[in-house]
C-alpha cells in the first residue's frame, strides 16, 4: 500500500480528500453514537431503581437505541415504578447477586467507555485537522453542517 501511495500521489490526494470530506459529514453522527453508547454502557438512558435519568438523556437515549425522539418518562413508571430485571432469564446471563456482574463484563464496559472517549477524541482532532488544512474550508464546513442537520431533521419530522 505505501508503494502505492509513493508511485501515485494523485491517487493519495484523493482518497486523502475524500476521507476529509466523508469524515467531515459523518463526525457529528460518530460523535453522536460514541457519547450516547457510552452512556448506554452504565444504563444512564433509562430508569432502573431510584435512579430516573435526565430528560436530555432518556430522550438521547432513544434516538440512539429506536430512531426516534421520545418523550421522557414519568417518574413513577406506568408498572408501579418497579425495577424489573432486562435479562428475563436468557441463556447466558448469570446472576451474581443484585446489581452484581461478573468482573469481567465490568471490565469490559470500561474498556468500551475507553474506546468511545478514543473515538470522539480522534474524531474531534479529524474535525480540527480538516477544518485547519484543507483548502477547500466551506466545502468542509458545509458537509458537517448538513451531517448535523440532516439527521436532526429526520429525528424532528
Amino acid at each position: 500500500m505505501a508503494t502505492m501511495a509513493r508511485s501515485n500521489p494523485a491517487l493519495m490526494m484523493t482518497v486523502r480528500q475524500l476521507h476529509t470530506y466523508v469524515g467531515a459529514f459523518i463526525a457529528p453522527s460518530v460523535l453522536f453514537f460514541a457519547f450516547t453508547g457510552s452512556l448506554q454502557l452504565f444504563s444512564l438512558h433509562e430508569a432502573h431503581g431510584a435512579y430516573q435519568p435526565p430528560a436530555l438523556i432518556e430522550q438521547l437515549g432513544s434516538i440512539h437505541k429506536d430512531q426516534v425522539l421520545k418523550r421522557a418518562s414519568a417518574p413513577a413508571e406506568a408498572d408501579g415504578g418497579e425495577d424489573h430485571d432486562h435479562d428475563h432469564g436468557h441463556p447466558g446471563h448469570h446472576h451474581h447477586g443484585v446489581g452484581e456482574a461478573p468482573w469481567n463484563v465490568g471490565a469490559l464496559k470500561w474498556f468500551f467507555l475507553a474506546v468511545a472517549v478514543g473515538l470522539m477524541g480522534s474524531t474531534l482532532a479529524g474535525l480540527w485537522l480538516a477544518f485547519t488544512v484543507s483548502r477547500r474550508k466551506r466545502l468542509v464546513l458545509g458537509l458537517f453542517a448538513v451531517g448535523v442537520v440532516l439527521p436532526l431533521l429526520l429525528v424532528l419530522v
